[in-house]
């Protein structure tokens, strides 16, 4: 069998002139009219973002970002034919469990920034060595600073490189994976299609669903809810959905005519990322700033201008149409999963007798707060989950 290619040591250093570039069109960008301040009802609200505009272009420091992202090792390698970009901490102590952590859209590796060191070094925060994981996070193909796939694929496909990155590119035989939003339906078909590798899972968000024959999203053929508790949810998820659901329906079909208005102007990056920010964490009352950093905010956005991959992250919708989100009837994740059900996601996870069809349901905590972005909005939480639910599985790395 050949060898896989070693993984290349990354240093994120954007050139001045791309920096340039994009200041000089925050600073002239045209505003359109708008409806005042504090509506956020037809879209991202004109007043919150003339605030990022204004941070900026005078108090935001892009090369602070860069030392920041910089802190941990980063790495390039080729895996099945594609540039994959992943950063890559090795944890203290004697026997670290590797851990694969998946972001989605529109975010990136930043959200999981604050959980790398106390995930690999627990001893550094007071906690036993022996909780220690050797942490990959990866930015998606067409994200970040990972290659741009062609033709675009979906999570499925996006799953088998994951494992071919974690086996032949790091020499993980057996390995955990965590994530949310596209992170999560990944986890999911690594651990369906790849169970021999993909240990046990974690995941922040409900992403595959039991096959059957009723209409689900990405079109999708899924299996009906039945049970009263089921049938509610499934009335509350429809009537939400419909009203968050646009940017599925222009991202899963026609995704390039989006990124040609979008690649030339940050600001309107900048807006149609912040609106999934404002509609999809719990921000109980609070204004948008008070629940994220604004320079994780903006560096989050500022990887996607940087690399020209907005365009490219919005294909693995494309992909996703086309390969369905639904198990094969009757089957199921049968590796150990854990749910952490944080109450204001986009929708609302299905009751667990819904998600038990699709997945081998090892644990299953209801959180009091958090969203979407689960790793930025109660990391905490996050980080007590993951340490509780793994290192009991620690054996299943040894098969």
């Amino acid at each position: 069998m050949d060898k896989a290619p070693l993984p290349q040591p990354f240093v994120v250093a954007i050139d001045d002139a791309k920096l340039d570039r994009i200041r000089r069109r925050v600073r002239e960008f045209e505003w359109p009219f708008d409806a005042g301040t504090g509506d956020w009802s037809l879209g991202t609200d004109a007043g919150f973002l003339k605030k990022l505009q204004s941070y900026w272009l005078n108090s935001y420091d892009w090369r602070k970002a860069e030392r920041r992202l910089n802190r941990f090792p980063q790495f390039k390698a080729d895996v099945d034919g594609l540039e994959m970009h992943f950063i890559h901490e090795r944890g203290s102590g004697r026997s670290p469990m590797p851990l694969l952590m998946l972001h989605g859209w529109p975010g990136s590796t930043i959200e999981f920034d604050a959980l790398i060191e106390p995930l690999a070094h627990p001893e550094r925060f007071g906690l036993d060595g022996s909780l220690s994981f050797d942490v990959v996070v990866a930015s998606l193909p067409g994200y970040g600073f990972s290659g741009k796939p062609r033709p675009h694929i979906g999570p499925r496909r996006t799953a088998a490189k994951m494992n071919t990155l974690m086996t032949k590119t790091l020499g993980y035989q057996r390995y955990f994976t965590q994530g949310g939003d596209w992170g999560c339906l990944i986890c999911g078909w690594m651990g369906f299609d790849h169970p021999a590798n993909n240990a046990a899972s974690h995941i922040n968000m409900v992403g595959l669903t039991p096959g059957g024959e009723a209409l689900g999203i990405f079109g999708s053929k899924v299996l009906p809810p039945s049970s009263p508790e089921e049938l509610a949810w499934a009335m509350d998820t429809g009537a939400r959905f419909a009203m968050e659901s646009g940017y599925i329906g222009q991202q899963s079909t026609r995704p390039q005519t989006l990124g040609y208005g979008l690649n030339d102007s940050p600001m309107g990056v900048a807006a149609w990322i912040i609106e999934k920010f404002h509609a999809w964490a719990d921000l109980n009352g609070r204004p948008l700033d008070q629940v994220f950093d604004m320079d994780v905010l903006l560096t989050n956005i500022m990887i996607y201008l940087v690399t020209g991959s907005f365009n490219t992250s919005t294909w693995m919708y494309r992909g996703a149409a086309e390969e369905g989100i639904a198990l094969p009837p009757g089957k199921r994740v049968e590796i150990p999963v854990a749910i952490a059900n944080f109450p204001r996601d986009i929708i609302s996870n299905p009751p667990r007798s819904y998600v038990e069809k699709a997945y081998n349901i090892a644990r299953w905590t209801d959180f009091e707060r958090g969203g979407h972005f689960a790793a930025l909005e109660a990391p905490d939480e996050l980080l007590s989950e993951i340490r509780t639910f793994f290192p009991p599985l620690r054996d299943r790395l040894k098969r």
